[in-house]
């Protein structure tokens, strides 16, 4: 932990509280404000009660909108509140209350998606439509968090080494990430967390030139320096370039690393040489560092993705505008569809748009096959029924109708431009959903001009609107879907629906199964939404993926 004139610097990860200023600018913004400036001073009995039921349900529903997040190591713990509320019944109210309320949450012009403490806070969840049936309302249901917050507290070891690591100015770690937004921002994790065990500085991370979309966005472009520096103070000194003195040291360039090593690994194979030479440079990163870590390096990786790791400012503004104009009008449904070219060419599988573009598909992986991940050795058929390959837009539609998805449900379609073109792509699942949006519909004039070619950027607008969904549904898993079902479950438990394709798909192909028996069968298979999933370390899962339990604890024994 950094020390400064002798005094500790706290951990940054803040804990928010609501004062009575926020609550009464809360309230300030809602149709209330006309109703209470009135210069009556007797009102009618009748408009009393209604006064009252209103503001008692607005401000019941208000207390979404604030989050309480883990405090600093050494702060006073701080009062919690579930940062999950679920939405109220339809039927637990009149339908003139709950119509009320809705109505005054839509035309509230100041509620927006925001940073409180160090992480970025969700829109508040919605309230169930009244005039749905058993199935729909229960497709909109949220999971219950069975209690789990927040909750990064380290061990006195770990607090006592941070003293001394924060303050590192002889050995630096830089480390270059590669591929995608999250798959960048998977490295990036993964650095920090190799700084720490490597007691090293580390160098704000460099990132790859995409080749597939030329992208030449650098760190700054996508993500707040200054915001990632100060949450990581106590954790591992953050530069921005190497110092002068280093500039000309000998410089290791390690890109060959195996998958799943550990921290005695790690220190084993660099400590020592990173002593002497001062710099070492790691290219090649991804996935090369165990998920299964020591609970205080689960607990750094947890806050350098949920709150070190903030976009910049340009993005999260664009981000949180597009997330409101969605929100405004109602719940919504975020799909991240991974329809892109270049995603049917690496998984081996074909479109579902017909012969023709499964041919040009098929031509490319015979053309290319160095960009096939992995199973190589199977058909076509045999992959997608083994689940690997994306749900196209027609086993899509059938999902969301098994699931008890209304027709009129708003869906926010994620990703990039589908292969085919998106009328073409989406036509299937169109014809059952009208309400299909992206981001280019959201936006207005101009908004998206600065982000043309920067599909990092892109994505990282993406992300922040299906962060604020209702609901999150991802076509195929990946390091977005994995990182925003970990990322909504540590803001609140939002419900995130991981398509279980393995099991689902035969059943697509059994003309025996009725509708009603089929949509049975997926509601069972899918019902994991409904409450929080551990992390097992026998299945070797990601702690950003499944932060319960080792960076979530119990309300009843969290320490914070």
């Amino acid at each position: 932990m950094a020390r400064s004139s002798g005094r500790i610097i706290k951990n940054p990860v803040m804990c928010l509280t609501p004062s009575p200023k926020s609550l009464t600018q809360l309230l300030s913004v809602s149709p209330l404000t006309s109703l209470f400036s009135s210069k009556k001073t007797s009102p009618s009995p009748s408009l009393s009660i209604f006064l009252l039921s209103f503001l008692f349900s607005f401000t019941f529903l208000g207390i979404s909108v604030f989050r309480f997040f883990p405090t600093s190591h050494d702060s006073v713990p701080c009062s919690i509140v579930s940062p999950s509320i679920s939405p109220i019944s339809p039927h637990s109210l009149p339908s003139s209350y709950s119509q009320i309320i809705l109505a005054s949450l839509l035309s509230t012009n100041e509620i927006q998606p925001r940073a409180g403490g160090t992480a970025l806070v969700p829109l508040p969840i919605h309230l169930v439509p009244g005039n749905l049936s058993e199935e729909e309302t229960e497709f909109w249901k949220q999971p219950d968090g069975n209690g789990y917050r927040p909750c990064l507290d380290s061990t006195i070891g770990y607090r006592k080494r941070s003293a001394k690591i924060s303050m590192e100015k002889n050995r630096f770690l830089v480390v270059v990430a590669a591929g995608g937004l999250n798959q960048q921002r998977n490295q990036i994790i993964d650095a920090v967390v190799i700084a720490r065990i490597l007691e090293a500085a580390l160098v704000l991370p460099i990132l790859q030139v995409n080749m597939i979309w030329e992208d030449e966005s650098e760190f700054p472009d996508i993500f707040d320096v200054e915001h990632f520096k100060k949450t990581l103070r106590a954790d591992v000194r953050v530069v921005s370039s190497l110092p002068s003195s280093h500039l000309i040291a000998k410089q290791t360039i390690v890109t060959q690393m195996p998958y799943g090593v550990s921290p005695f690994w790690i220190r084993a194979k660099f400590f020592k040489q990173l002593n002497q030479e001062g710099v070492l440079v790691l290219k090649g990163l991804d996935s090369k560092l165990s998920w299964n870590l020591p609970s205080d390096l689960q607990k750094l990786r947890c806050k350098v993705a949920f709150h070190a790791l903030r976009f910049s400012k340009p993005i999260i503004q664009l981000g949180n505008q597009l997330a409101r104009r969605m929100w405004i009008e109602g719940p919504y449904v975020a799909l991240h569809l991974r329809l892109e070219k270049d995603v049917w060419v690496r998984t081996g599988c074909l479109t579902g748009l017909g012969p023709e573009f499964d041919r040009i598909i098929s031509r490319i992986q015979k053309s290319q096959p160095q960009y096939l991940t992995g199973r190589v050795n199977m058909s076509y058929t045999q992959r997608r029924l083994s689940g690997l390959c994306p749900l196209n837009a027609y086993e899509m539609a059938r999902l969301l109708k098994a699931l008890g998805a209304p027709r009129s449900a708003r869906f926010y379609i994620a990703g990039g431009e589908p292969f085919g073109g998106t009328t073409k792509a989406l036509a299937a699942l169109a014809a059952e959903f009208p309400n299909l949006v992206g981001k280019e519909m959201l936006a207005r004039d101009g908004e998206l001009s600065r982000f043309v070619n920067r599909s990092s950027a892109l994505s990282a607008i993406d992300y922040i609107v299906a962060f604020n969904s209702d609901i999150f549904i991802p076509s195929h898993g990946g390091n977005m879907g994995r990182a925003l079902q970990g990322h909504r479950a540590y803001m609140g438990h939002r419900k995130s629906i991981r398509p279980n394709k393995r099991t689902m798909l035969p059943l697509f192909e059994d003309s025996s199964i009725s509708d009603e028996e089929l949509s049975r069968i997926i509601r069972s298979l899918h019902n994991k939404a409904m409450k929080p999933e551990p992390r097992k370390k026998e299945r070797d899962k990601d702690v950003i993926a499944y932060p319960v339990p080792e960076c979530m604890c119990r309300h009843s024994s969290a320490v914070f």
